[in-house]
């Protein structure tokens, strides 16, 4: 299969899951999620180096998420990555969850910054490289 199949059917995977995130928990933006899910499939396809078992691969390729307001996709892109299992997606927005509704670095997988105020993302990729 060739990365452009894989990575449509990753989007159209991606966006399924956000959609039932969102709809379910009653909470975050919907537009903010559908916009960036092609970027992030293509991205986590073919061109970012990663290993979802390897927590600490010392070669992979960091990402970092400006826009919180897209942890739903995010959160989805990872897990059909293979960072955590899917099932932990019904989770999203809940009470005692770790996938909150602005992205956090040490509560989950293949995160490697939190979000929340907007537009730092930028300056933390700068400062990081």
């Amino acid at each position: 299969m060739s990365n452009i199949s894989k990575s449509k059917i990753f989007a159209r995977n991606i966006r399924i899951e956000a959609l039932k995130m969102v709809s379910a928990s009653n909470s975050s933006h919907i537009g903010s999620c559908l916009s960036v899910a092609d970027i992030l499939a293509v991205l986590y396809c073919s061109i970012i180096k990663h290993k979802p078992k390897k927590k600490n691969f010392l070669k992979r390729d960091k990402l970092i998420l400006s826009k919180g307001h897209a942890s739903a996709i995010f959160y989805a892109t990872l897990a059909e990555a293979g960072y955590f299992n899917k099932n932990l997606l019904k989770k999203f927005c809940v009470n005692s969850s770790n996938l909150f509704g602005h992205v956090t670095k040490n509560n989950t997988p293949g995160v490697e910054f939190s979000t929340g105020s907007l537009g730092h993302g930028l300056s933390v990729a700068c400062g990081m490289a």
